[in-house]
């Protein structure tokens, strides 16, 4: 049983409220860390990339960041650590929310798939 989660969000962001609705609803704790103030570490960063397999999910496409930087020609050619390095230090880039929990590792809000933390 997980006795505690630490949600990576973004307060303003409507999926992240439905994420946290989520655990409420199914009595799930957990510690809120709003993400554009405190990103997930690099040592989590890589946790996530080896649950997900791959850089790509963890990056916020449809972000503004994103954008911006013109990761979605980076991105392709990245290392793990150059990926790593620009989401630690920009948690705006990081897609949301982002839960790391035992063996799971969640990025975006599914239902269906954040249905793990209520078995686990």
């Amino acid at each position: 049983m997980i006795k505690s989660l630490t949600v990576y969000h973004y307060p303003r962001c409507s999926t992240c409220k439905k994420a946290l609705a989520f655990l409420r609803e199914k009595g799930i704790p957990f510690e809120e860390v709003d993400i554009s103030v405190t990103p997930p570490s690099r040592d989590e960063l890589r946790a996530m990339i080896e649950r997900r397999g791959g850089i790509r999910p963890l990056f916020n496409t449809s972000g503004q960041r994103y954008r911006e930087g013109g990761f979605s020609e980076k991105v392709e050619h990245m290392s793990v650590e150059e990926a790593v390095v620009a989401l630690a230090q920009d948690g705006m880039l990081v897609k949301r929310p982002f839960v790391l929990a035992g063996e799971h590792g969640l990025v975006g809000f599914k239902p269906e798939q954040w249905e793990v933390l209520a078995s686990a």
